[in-house]
């Protein structure tokens, strides 16, 4: 089975190196960018081929040279080490070609609310859109505030912003659920310790073509932006609000000067929310997908919770502590990330495995 998939991943590579420098494919844009995208994905599972074929091949060449030579350290030590190794790659390789998210190599709309806490909920909403854009940047991504509803004490009631770049859903989506926070707030005179929640939604940016808005389920409203801006803002209509009326969502946007730039930002965040709708319904009528998911990504499950009097993050989800809060809050969430999409993959092999005949 595990020969099989490694001649496999060999073979594709291969293919797609010889496409790499095809005159033809590189003459396409659109198909030189997929292979690139292909052979980028495929490179991890290559290298994880390569070091089980050379192991397999020097694990069977000192059993030779011991069943002929009788004695050698280095190469007993080798046939002792060598299988638990060769186990661990073959792990390591079917995990590397479980099947992907459909949704990993988009760009994602965040949308991130104030929940339980009163004023502190908000500050920690302005928290977590730090930790957010921070850790975007650091991973090379775009981000583009798309829309704010400030609170009078700082922080945020909501916003919600865009991030941009090849994979940033596959880096975000973990990031979707209830955010948790502990610690004393700067009004609390006795010094007493509260609790306060913040949620997160990230949704994978649909393009047109997977979303299609009829006009006539769309009703489009206009009116005077109350936000910051000046003077422009307050005398013309320039937000926008949109119902799309089968589904009932509402969007409303008001940060710009133009209308026309409200609406548009307004189109990207309700084709991303319909997108999402349409997921979920597929993956409900899909119980392996569902349980091949870490966590629901749903707004009520808490995932995450920082607390500040121990200087410490917790994520429920994979029971990972980190004990230093504010390189997390900084935007270093490698550590999450990573152990986050180990789990998920593991969890979607067990999922292939179940259903294959």
């Amino acid at each position: 089975m595990i020969d099989e998939l490694v001649e496999q991943i060999e073979g594709r590579f291969g293919e797609l190196e010889r496409q790499m420098s095809d005159p033809e494919v590189i003459a396409d844009r659109a198909r030189y960018a997929e292979v690139g995208r292909e052979y980028r994905e495929l490179e991890a599972a290559h290298e994880l081929t390569r070091e089980y074929r050379k192991l397999r091949d020097d694990l069977d060449g000192a059993r030779e040279l011991l069943a002929e030579d009788g004695d050698d350290p280095e190469l007993r030590k080798l046939v002792e080490e060598a299988p638990s190794r060769i186990e661990e790659l073959e792990e390591e390789i079917r995990l590397a070609m479980v099947e992907r998210d459909p949704n990993d190599a988009k760009n994602v709309i965040v949308e991130i609310r104030a929940g339980a806490g009163g004023d502190e909920a908000a500050l920690f909403a302005g928290d977590l859109l730090k930790m957010l854009t921070r850790y975007a940047e650091r991973r090379g991504f775009q981000t583009e505030v798309l829309s704010t509803s400030p609170a009078e004490v700082g922080g945020f009631k909501e916003v919600t912003f865009a991030i941009k770049g090849e994979g940033a859903y596959s880096v975000f989506k973990y990031e979707g659920g209830t955010h948790r926070v502990q610690r004393v707030p700067k009004t609390e005179s006795q010094g007493r310790i509260h609790t306060s929640t913040a949620t997160v939604a990230v949704l994978p940016e649909a393009e047109e073509v997977e979303v299609e808005i009829a006009d006539e389920d769309l009703q489009v409203d206009v009116y005077r932006s109350s936000g910051p801006g000046g003077q422009h803002v307050n005398t013309t209509d320039s937000a926008v609000r949109l119902t799309h009326q089968p589904s009932g969502i509402v969007v409303s946007m008001q940060d710009e000067k133009s209308q026309r730039q409200n609406r548009d930002k307004a189109m990207r965040v309700l084709r991303a929310r319909l997108y999402e709708r349409a997921q979920a319904e597929q993956h409900a009528e899909r119980a392996s997908e569902r349980r091949a998911q870490v966590g629901t990504g749903e707004r009520s499950e808490k995932v995450r919770t920082y607390n500040f009097p121990q200087g410490r993050v917790t994520d429920h989800r994979i029971k990972l502590t980190s004990h230093n809060i504010d390189a997390v809050l900084a935007g270093e969430l490698d550590e999450f990330s990573e152990a986050l999409e180990a789990e998920e993959r593991r969890a979607r092999l067990e999922a292939q495995a179940a259903e294959a005949p």
